[in-house]
């Protein structure tokens, strides 16, 4: 494993935000997919 010293806490909290605000986005755009798939659904049988 990486040797990350004094620094380990501070490096790992660094990854770990990094990891969630991915995953956030990645969440974020996958909903505002279904949300414009279904808007678009909508749109198609009553327009």
């Amino acid at each position: 494993m990486m040797e990350l010293g004094k620094y380990a806490g501070t490096v790992l909290s660094a990854y770990g935000v990094s990891a969630l605000l991915l995953v956030a986005l990645v969440w974020q755009s996958v909903a505002a997919n279904a949300r414009a798939r279904r808007a678009l659904e909508r749109q198609e049988r009553h327009g």
